[in-house]
C-alpha cells in the first residue's frame, strides 16, 4: 500500500457546492513530500475563527496523520497539533515501536500537558477551562494500521471486493463516533451515572452531554473532568458550570489496530463536517470515482 495523501478538494467542492480559495469557505495545500510520496490537506472553514488542526508527521518507525477538530477556541487543537506526534515518537522508541499502549500513553501525556497549561492559564483566561479538541490519529509501521479517536471525526476505509466478476469498492468504518446522537454511547454515559438522569439531555435539537456537549471524549474540556475548576470561582465568574459528581467525558481513546492487505485501497481521515454531509459509502465512492495513485485521504471541515 504506498504511503500517500491527497486532497479531497475537487470532489468536495462538487459535492457540497464550494469554491476553493475565491470565497475563502475553502483552502487546501499543493502537494508536498513525504517519506513515501505526496500529501495534501483540505480544509471547510465553517466558523469566524478556525479552530481546528491537521498534521502528518514521518519517521523511521511509521507515519502518522492527525484530524484535531476543535471547539469552544483553538488552544486545544494547537496544543495537540504540537504535542501529541512529539509524545507518539518518544515513546514509540522507548519501546521499540508503536503498540496500542504506546498511543494511549501518547495521548493521556497530552491530555495531561494541557491540564497544566489550563492551570497556568485559568487567573487570566478562565475560558480555557472550556476549550476541547476531537483528536483522530492513524498510525502505519510495517503495513499495520493503528486508528485512534476522541471524538466524532471518523476513519473510514475503502476496500476492493469481487462480486459477480466485477470490482467493487466498499467502505468500512474503523473509528468509533463518541457522540451521544449515537445511541449506544448515549446508553454507555447513562450507564456510568445511574445517579444523574439528566447526564445527557435532549437540548436545541441534539443530544448533550449535561445539555452542552455532544461528543463524549476529547482533549481538554477540563471543566466537565475536573470537579476543581467548576467550582473555582475565577471559571465560575466566566460561566455556568454545571455541578458534577464526577467526569462525565473522558479523554481514553478507542484504538483500532489492523494488518493491511492488498485489496485496501485507501483511507478517509475526515472531521465530522464531512460526515454530516456524506455517508462513508458515498465518500468512498467519491475517492474511488475521481482515481488517483494515492490511499490515504485528509480532510477537515469546521
Amino acid at each position: 500500500m504506498a504511503m500517500m495523501l491527497r486532497s479531497l478538494a475537487r470532489p468536495l467542492e462538487r459535492c457540497l457546492g464550494l469554491r476553493a480559495g475565491g470565497d475563502g469557505l475553502m483552502w487546501h495545500t499543493d502537494l508536498k513530500p513525504h517519506a513515501s510520496g505526496d500529501y495534501s490537506i483540505a480544509v471547510v472553514q465553517a466558523n469566524k475563527n478556525l479552530e481546528d488542526q491537521s498534521q502528518v508527521f514521518t519517521s523511521p518507525l511509521g507515519t502518522y496523520v492527525g484530524v484535531y477538530d476543535g471547539h469552544g477556541g483553538p488552544e486545544a487543537s494547537r496544543f495537540v497539533n504540537k504535542h501529541l506526534f512529539p509524545f507518539l515518537h518518544k515513546f514509540a522508541t522507548e519501546q521499540g515501536g508503536l503498540s496500542a499502549d504506546v498511543i494511549k500513553k501518547a495521548f493521556n501525556a497530552t491530555e495531561e500537558e494541557f491540564l497544566h497549561l489550563v492551570k497556568q492559564s485559568l487567573p487570566v483566561r478562565p475560558q480555557i477551562a472550556s476549550v476541547g479538541s476531537c483528536c483522530l490519529v492513524g498510525a502505519i509501521s510495517n503495513d499495520v494500521l493503528y486508528v485512534a479517536n476522541l471524538g466524532d471525526s471518523r476513519a473510514v476505509l475503502g476496500k476492493r471486493v469481487s462480486e459477480d466478476k466485477k470490482n467493487k469498492v466498499v467502505a468500512e468504518r474503523l473509528s468509533t463516533d463518541h457522540n451521544v446522537g449515537v445511541e449506544e454511547v448515549r446508553k454507555e454515559v447513562e450507564a456510568l451515572h445511574p445517579d444523574d438522569s439528566h447526564v445527557v439531555v435532549y437540548t436545541r435539537g441534539v443530544w448533550r452531554i449535561k445539555g452542552i456537549i455532544q461528543v463524549s471524549r476529547s482533549i481538554g474540556d477540563v471543566y466537565l473532568k475536573k470537579p476543581d475548576f467548576y467550582r473555582d470561582p475565577i471559571f465560575q465568574r466566566f460561566g455556568n458550570p454545571v455541578p458534577l459528581k464526577r467526569p462525565v467525558i473522558t479523554a481514553e481513546p478507542s484504538i483500532l489496530i489492523r494488518k493491511l492487505k492488498p485489496q485496501d485501497l485507501f483511507l478517509i481521515f475526515a472531521s465530522d463536517g464531512l460526515w454530516e454531509q456524506l455517508s462513508d459509502e458515498t465518500a468512498v465512492d467519491i475517492v474511488f470515482r475521481n482515481p488517483r495513485a494515492v490511499s490515504i485521504y485528509l480532510c477537515l471541515i469546521g
